[in-house]
C-alpha cells in the first residue's frame, strides 16, 4: 500500500520539520510526503520520501515560478505529482501539459503521481469511462508511473466515492495501464479501511486528512489492516 500525503498550500518549513519529528508510520506501509516547494528541503533532510506537487517539462529556461525535475533531482525529491484537479482548475492544466511534465519528470529518474478524474457533470452525463480513457491514454507508460483517481466532486468537498464505485473506477483504470492507482478525495480516518480494502485500491492521495500527524497515522493503519 502507498499513501502519499499532498499539504497543498500548507506548511512551511517549521511545521514540516515538527510534523514530520512527530510522524511514525508503521511498518507495511509506503508513505510519501508532498510539501509546498519551500518545505522540501526540511521533508529531504527528515530522511522520508518526498515528492514535490508540481513539476515543469523543461531543464530549464525563462519559466517564472516553476521548478525542473533536475532541480528536484539535485535537492534529494523522489518524485512529483502532476495533473491535480487544483492545477487543472485554478491554472489551467491540461491532458496534454500533465502529460509532459509526467515525460520529463520520469526521463530524470523520478516517481510521478499522475492524477485523474471526472467532474460530478461528467460523471451524471454517464462520462466517466470516457474521461479516464482521454485522460489516462496521454500518460507514458513507465516502471515510475502511479495513477491517482480523485474523481473532482470528491476534491476537498467532503463527499466522497462509494467503495463500490471507487473500485469500479481503479479496475477500468488498470484495463488501460498496468501500475498502481491510488485514491483519492476525502480520505480519512473513518473512511480509510473501507476504501482500501477494495481489491484494486492500490493506496490513497490523502490531502487535507494528512495535515494532522494523527489522522494520517490513523490511515497509515487502515492501509494495513487492509
Amino acid at each position: 500500500m502507498l499513501i502519499a500525503a499532498n499539504w497543498k498550500m500548507y506548511k512551511g518549513p517549521r511545521e514540516t520539520r515538527e510534523f514530520l519529528d512527530r510522524f511514525e508510520p508503521p511498518d507495511g506501509v509506503d508513505v510519501v510526503i508532498c510539501p509546498p516547494y519551500t518545505s522540501l528541503r526540511v521533508a529531504v533532510e527528515s530522511g522520508r520520501a518526498v515528492y514535490a506537487q508540481n513539476v515543469h517539462w523543461e531543464t530549464e529556461g525563462a519559466y517564472t515560478g516553476e521548478v525542473s525535475a533536475a532541480m528536484l533531482v539535485e535537492l534529494g525529491v523522489w518524485g512529483s505529482i502532476v495533473g491535480h484537479s487544483e492545477r487543472r482548475q485554478y491554472f489551467g492544466e491540461t491532458d496534454e501539459t500533465t502529460a509532459r511534465r509526467a515525460e520529463a519528470a520520469l526521463a530524470a529518474g523520478l516517481g510521478v503521481i499522475a492524477c485523474v478524474g471526472e467532474t460530478e457533470q461528467e460523471r451524471e452525463a454517464g462520462d466517466t469511462e470516457e474521461v479516464l480513457r482521454r485522460q489516462v491514454g496521454v500518460l507514458p507508460e513507465h516502471d515510475g508511473l502511479v495513477i491517482a483517481y480523485e474523481p473532482v466532486w470528491a476534491i476537498g468537498t467532503g463527499k466522497t466515492a462509494t467503495a463500490g464505485l471507487c473500485q469500479e473506477s481503479h479496475a477500468f483504470i488498470k484495463t488501460l495501464v498496468d501500475t498502481r492507482v491510488l485514491y483519492g478525495g476525502s480520505v480519512k480516518p473513518d473512511n480509510a479501511a473501507e476504501l482500501l480494502s477494495q481489491p484494486d485500491v492500490d493506496g490513497a492521495l490523502v490531502g487535507g486528512a494528512s495535515l494532522d500527524v494523527d489522522s494520517l497515522t490513523a490511515i497509515c493503519r487502515a492501509a494495513i489492516r487492509s
